[in-house]
């Protein structure tokens, strides 16, 4: 790119002239203002998030059209009943989504016309491509079916009701056969508001079915009362595997986050296809972009211990054999060796004991108090599914049984904040499992070898330095976390925490945060790790060795990281699809990559903006990258000072940059990382980010062979020309492309500049 810049640079002429004239009334007319409040569509969840596990359920996916009412839903759920909307009279809705198999039908894949029984003895015809997925708590769907190429809930159901090799029926006839009944005529013309059967149609027909189903919501588990309050309603297993499934460890709780245990996104985790069966590239199928190829709707775990088997397409029986095939590294360890696996599919280590914990948690999410009662007979007279055995609940009522307190009753908060202290040869965990909201947990010094769980709110973790020793959490290289925290109000302070496999502190969904005095080594990926947060403070922390940053906050807001020192990891600090950060007065060095501010596809929150990186030293950051191959942060050139990816509204002013290798500060768009086809998310265009004011030395000096293999020099400063209003005030420094536009730079120029040296990257 340097080469071909220099050449047009230096050929002058009127081609040239007349070129950039063009591009610049090009430019100006077509060249869209990013703004820093996205579309509601990219908005996310961010600001629904953010408070302990007990999070609000978002709101249900209503059609503006179909207002919810008691004459609908009955009517909805009749309909869902009877046969009548089938070609052949014999199937019904509930024939594959059977209210007593989780609202799935018990078999890999689903079976239309043609089969005859229910559930997994259905047989004789044709099975369908997928598994039929469970109806639960679909009303939080964003999309429905698997490859979500229906937008709500209606559309879905005319899918079934209209493909041949399901219920094979033609709408007009459907709706000619139900206007037919004076039952059904009536109760369509009291729901919608017709005469004599006139307001029968395909549409109000699915309206109905679709208002039913917006009512089959579980939300009133084991888990959800635990979260509640109830700290007696999961057993101590259950609690276990609850810790499990929030852990860097397993990442459950990254794409099946609390309250749905859902996600709106699409995501590639390698199931393989079914022996004989075609490859089913699933939302590639729908969208193109190679991000898709594979890509699936992450279902909800709500009452998933009823609904087996598991994945798109049936491929697993169980929930043991789930849970085996994402600790061996999702298809790529069974051999895939596919591009896009999600990133957060990583190998991970059970015990037998670990692993039957969260097999146990996921059973804590059963709740069948909306179970529907099935009709007796619907207005067609036609017959109707019968009950059906599922042996899993037996298995429910007997993993959740709760636990009960030494009274006998379930736990209720004693009056007053407490101090427990541990001493040496104590265990921590116990004095956690002992404590009520508000209170304080002193531990002296000594070697604690245990992973903590905190899940209740406002608990204090405080280290206790007495002759110069402090209390020192060891991992021994086995344990995955060292402190794992969800509830509100959670500080930890005063430890040494080192030698875990997955992460130094964690902090998931929590309102407030405060991690402080705090000196970690060796954690696996991350040193400290609060997520999915709020009003979080990370100060006077010492992390080195990890694999991944030393210091991460991602999908989080409110967020201050101060006075820190972080060196020898893969990243320093990173701000991730976060709003309004504060990364102040902390050093940082010898890492690969310095301050990293990215916001990166496919997560929670589809936002980030507004961050200050004000008064940090971030020197020599030249250390080769060590991180996992599979992971974005591999992409980090080594010498990376600090690094602005597609994030909005960042400030970079008053460090001092110095000694980095490749380059001192970067602005580019996630366009240069992913793969040229793939559909983002999120708006992948770094926006109106300011650099001004810094110090700068010896920065791009021997630049990393991924930055030279893009034709790009090392330099102070370095945009790769996406996002024309991004501005530089940097009068000392080094800088590529030569001319970085200023703020008081005409817009017209900006534009020009930033289209050609697009075109420039484009054309290479």
């Amino acid at each position: 790119m340097r080469k071909l810049l220099v050449i047009i640079l230096a050929t002058g002429g009127l081609a040239l002239v007349a070129t950039c004239l063009a591009v610049m009334v090009w430019a100006v007319m077509v060249t869209p203002v990013h703004t820093t409040a996205p579309p509601e569509a990219l908005a996310g969840r961010l600001d629904q998030r953010g408070g302990s596990l007990q999070k609000t359920f978002p709101p249900p996916v209503l059609r503006p059209d179909n207002p919810m009412s008691p004459e609908r839903v009955e009517l909805g759920r009749l309909l869902y009943f009877d046969p009548i909307l089938s070609q052949h009279r014999d199937i019904s809705c509930a024939t594959c989504h059977h209210p007593d198999l989780g609202f799935s039908d018990g078999r890999d894949r689903a079976m239309g016309q043609g089969g005859q029984g229910l559930g997994h003895d259905r047989q004789g015809g044709e099975a369908l491509r997928r598994n039929a997925p469970t109806v639960w708590n679909t009303a939080y769907n964003m999309r429905q079916f698997w490859d979500g190429r229906a937008a709500d809930l209606e559309d879905q159901a005319k899918g079934p009701i209209l493909t041949a090799q399901e219920m094979g029926a033609d709408g007009n006839e459907v709706a000619a056969r139900v206007s037919a009944i004076p039952d059904y005529a009536q109760r369509f013309d009291q729901a919608f508001g017709g005469q004599h059967g006139s307001a029968v149609n395909l549409d109000t027909i699915t309206k109905a079915i679709a208002a039913f189903e917006r009512t089959l919501v579980s939300r009133n588990a084991p888990y959800d009362r635990y979260v509640a309050g109830d700290i007696n309603a999961l057993t101590p297993a259950q609690r276990r595997g609850l810790n499990l499934f929030r852990s860097v460890k397993t990442r459950c709780f990254e794409c099946h986050g609390p309250p749905t245990f859902a996600n709106p996104d699409f995501k590639v985790i390698g199931v393989p296809d079914m022996p004989g069966a075609a490859p089913d590239l699933g939302r590639g199928e729908i969208v193109p972009g190679s991000n898709f190829q594979r890509a699936f709707k992450v279902p909800s775990l709500r009452n998933v211990a009823l609904s087996a088997p598991y994945m798109h397409n049936g491929a697993f029986k169980t929930l043991d054999e789930v849970i085996e095939f994402y600790a061996k590294g999702g298809g790529n360890g069974l051999g895939q060796a596919l591009p896009n696996l999600d990133d957060k599919i990583r190998p991970f280590r059970l015990t037998p004991q670990e692993q039957a914990d969260l097999v146990a948690f996921l059973y804590a999410l059963t709740d069948e108090s909306a179970l529907p009662e099935i009709p007796a007979e619907v207005p067609s007279g036609l017959p109707v599914v019968p009950r059906l055995e599922n042996p899993a609940r037996a298995l429910v009522k007997i993993m959740n049984v709760g636990r009960q307190a030494p009274d006998g009753t379930t736990g209720t908060r004693p009056a007053g904040a407490q101090t427990i202290t541990v001493r040496p040869g104590e265990a921590i965990q116990a004095a956690i499992d002992r404590a009520w909201p508000g209170d304080t947990i002193e531990v002296l010094p000594g070697t604690y070898r245990e992973s903590l769980s905190v899940d209740l709110a406002h608990i204090t973790l405080r280290g206790i330095t007495q002759d110069g020793r402090r209390p020192v959490l060891e991992g021994e290289n086995w344990r995955a976390d060292g402190v794992l925290a969800a509830g509100n109000g959670f500080t930890i302070e005063g430890f040494d925490i080192r030698h875990y496999t997955t992460n130094g502190v964690a902090a998931e969904g929590v309102d407030g945060v405060t991690m402080r005095d705090l000196n970690i080594e060796q954690t696996g990926l991350y040193g400290v790790y609060p997520v999915e947060s709020q009003h979080i403070l990370v100060e006077q922390v010492h992390v080195t060795g990890v694999r991944d940053a030393g210091i991460y906050v991602g999908q989080s807001r409110d967020i201050v990281v101060q006075d820190c020192e972080v060196y020898g990891n893969v990243t320093g600090i990173e701000i991730e699809n976060s709003v309004n950060a504060l990364v102040s007065n902390n050093v940082v060095h010898e890492n690969s990559g310095g301050i990293l501010v990215f916001l990166l596809p496919h997560n929670p929150s589809k936002v980030g903006h507004h961050t200050r990186v004000v008064g940090n030293r971030v020197v020599n950051n030249n250390l080769e990258n060590f991180a996992d191959k599979n992971a974005i942060v591999h992409n980090v050139p080594p010498g990376t000072g600090v690094l602005i990816m597609a994030a909005d509204n960042t400030e970079v002013t008053q460090n001092e940059i110095t000694g980095n290798n490749s380059v001192g500060v970067a602005v580019i768009s996630l366009t240069n990382i992913f793969p040229k086809d793939m559909l983002f998310d999120v708006d992948p265009t770094p926006d109106e980010n300011f650099v001004h004011g810094n110090t700068f030395s010896r920065n791009g000096g021997n630049p990393a062979g991924m930055v030279r293999a893009a034709g790009m020099p090392g330099a102070d400063l370095l945009w790769d020309g996406s996002g024309w209003t991004n501005t530089w005030e940097e009068r000392q420094a080094s800088q590529f492309p030569p001319f970085l536009p200023g703020r008081g730079w005409p817009d017209a120029v900006r534009k020009t500049i930033s289209q050609l040296l697009q075109v420039i990257r484009e054309r290479l």
